[in-house]
């Protein structure tokens, strides 16, 4: 791996996408197309950040086959930002057996969590819940944790199970610490948001009242 490519890739793992591109914005090589691929994603162009690593994965090909899987699970994630759950699938499930079987454990789990957000979105909830059971990772990094953990406390909101998600949360909180990337605490700060904001109303006569997923279960019951 060359210079400009180790510095790009160390300033997505910052997601600096910016800095990122200075090192591989005017290059066509295939780890490069990637990468511009990533950064893309972390600004939100996702239709170039889509085509840019649909282009690395076909230069990459059957000679690079963990480089090109990384390619298809970044594809999957950026599918699944634009809510195309058909895309998000696709190649998928092969690219993170084949990632785990070449001993990458770090990606073939995020390929994993993209299937778990997947099939959350889809309604899914004990598939979802199953497959999040079968992650374990005692040495992933804080990034994964963080993902893995607010993946969770999403399930358990669908749930209505307000205390499994404070406590996923609070593991997902501490890990986008640990990580020190701003865009990943944010989204910790979302789902935090989520939890306190009103999921219903209670009409009593002509009076109407805010209820949080705390009090949902006793108004429920």
């Amino acid at each position: 791996m060359d210079s400009g490519i180790s510095a790009a890739a160390r300033a997505l793992s910052r997601a600096d996408p910016l800095t990122a591109l200075k090192h591989v914005a005017l290059r066509a090589d295939p780890p490069a197309l990637a990468l511009r691929g990533i950064a893309m994603a972390q600004l939100g162009e996702l239709a170039n950040a889509r085509a840019l690593l649909r282009r690395a994965a076909g230069k990459f090909g059957a000679a690079e086959p963990v480089a090109r899987a990384r390619c298809v699970v970044a594809q999957a994630e950026v599918a699944l930002a634009l809510r195309d759950l058909t895309g998000a699938e696709q190649g998928l499930d092969a690219a993170a057996t084949l990632l785990a079987h070449r001993g990458d454990a770090a990606n073939a789990a995020f390929a994993r969590l993209v299937q778990v957000r997947r099939l959350t979105l889809l309604g899914a909830v004990e598939p979802a819940e199953r497959a999040l059971g079968e992650l374990s990772l005692p040495d992933a990094p804080p990034l994964l944790v963080a993902l893995l953990n607010l993946a969770a406390a999403d399930l358990a909101m669908k749930r209505i199970a307000s205390a499994g998600a404070e406590a996923a949360l609070r593991r997902a909180r501490a890990a986008a610490t640990q990580a020190r990337i701003a865009p990943l605490l944010h989204e910790v700060e979302q789902a935090e948001a989520q939890l306190r904001a009103p999921v219903a109303r209670a009409l009593v006569g002509r009076r109407e009242r805010p209820i949080s997923l705390h009090e949902l279960p006793a108004v429920l019951a």
